[in-house]
């Protein structure tokens, strides 16, 4: 989706375990590994935006630790609704004029088998040592995926 504000956009990205692996993708645009993720459509809640992402990507249906919690403070009025905690949130610039809000989520899925929405893309489901190991995963992305991994891995 294109971006909806000249200045800022907000979006998620997914950090997806399955058992003790999490799955990062090469991102087309940044040459570099990302979880999965995009914008958050007008129309859309982060948790809405974050399982769509999941499911466009990769094929991929997951949970959201907490999207099942019981909707204790519900207000008709306002039609409250109250949503998962994030695991984090962040800001980062996408260019010298404009910035993405981040949602981060962890999630979990019943399998591995990606479907990717372009048949060239590059996903890798990583262990913790494996993750550990390598030089071409930003630190920002290494925490999150190891964040994951240590909160929903087996």
């Amino acid at each position: 989706m294109a971006h909806i504000h000249d200045k800022i956009d907000w979006t998620v990205s997914v950090f997806i375990v399955h058992k003790d692996k999490v799955l990062l993708r090469m991102h087309e645009k940044y040459h570099t590994f990302l979880g999965v993720g995009g914008h958050i459509e007008l129309d859309e809640n982060p948790l809405t935006a974050a399982k769509r992402e999941c499911m466009e990507e990769v094929g991929l249906a997951v949970h959201i630790p907490g999207e099942d919690d019981p909707q204790l403070y519900l207000d008709d009025r306002f039609q409250l609704r109250m949503l998962p905690r994030p695991a984090h949130m962040n800001i980062h610039h996408i260019s010298d004029t404009h910035q993405h809000l981040d949602i981060i989520y962890y999630a979990t899925t019943e399998s591995t088998d990606v479907i990717p929405e372009n048949p060239d893309d590059v996903w890798e489901w990583l262990t913790k040592e494996e993750l550990e190991k390598r030089t071409d995963i930003l630190a920002d992305i290494k925490f999150y995926a190891l964040g994951a991994l240590e909160e929903l891995g087996d």
